[in-house]
C-alpha cells in the first residue's frame, strides 16, 4: 500500500522535482560548507551553484520532467538558474552583511524563498505540455 502511494507521488512532476533537489541540495550544501572552511561564502557559494546546475540539468532531464525541449532547454536552464543565482546571492548577502547571521545557513534560506520560482521555470523549460501550450 506504502509502495504504491509513493508510487504515485513519484509520477507527479512537483514530488520528482523536490525528491532531486533534495539530492542536489544536500550534496551542493556539503560542497559549499567544505569550501567554507577554505574561502569566503561567496566563493563558496558560486563553486557549489555552478556544481549543483549541471548536476540539476542531468536530474531534470531525465528524472523529474523525463523529456526536454532539445536546444531551448539547454539554454533555458542557465537563465532560469542565472536568475535563481542573483536572488539568492543578494538573500545571501543580506542574511550575513545585514542582518549578521550565520553564513552556514544563509544558502538553505536562499532555497526556501526560490524554490517556486525555480520549479514553474523549470516546468517551462523541460516539459513537454508546456511547450504545447506555448506552441
Amino acid at each position: 500500500m506504502l509502495n504504491l502511494a509513493l508510487s504515485k507521488l513519484m509520477k507527479l512532476d512537483f514530488a520528482r522535482f523536490l525528491v532531486s533537489g533534495g539530492f542536489n541540495t544536500a550534496l551542493t550544501y556539503g560542497i559549499y560548507l567544505l569550501l567554507l572552511l577554505l574561502i569566503p561564502y561567496t566563493a563558496s557559494y558560486t563553486i557549489s551553484y555552478a556544481v549543483g546546475i549541471l548536476l540539476a540539468y542531468i536530474l531534470n532531464r531525465f528524472f523529474v520532467f523525463k523529456s526536454h525541449r532539445g536546444l531551448q532547454s539547454a539554454l533555458l536552464l542557465p537563465l532560469i538558474y542565472g536568475i535563481q543565482y542573483g536572488l539568492s546571492m543578494l538573500i545571501l548577502w543580506c542574511w550575513v552583511e545585514k542582518f549578521g547571521l550565520d553564513e552556514r545557513l544563509a544558502p538553505i534560506t536562499a532555497i526556501v524563498i526560490t524554490l517556486p520560482i525555480t520549479y514553474i521555470f523549470s516546468k517551462i523549460a523541460f516539459s513537454d505540455k508546456a511547450k504545447k501550450i506555448a506552441d
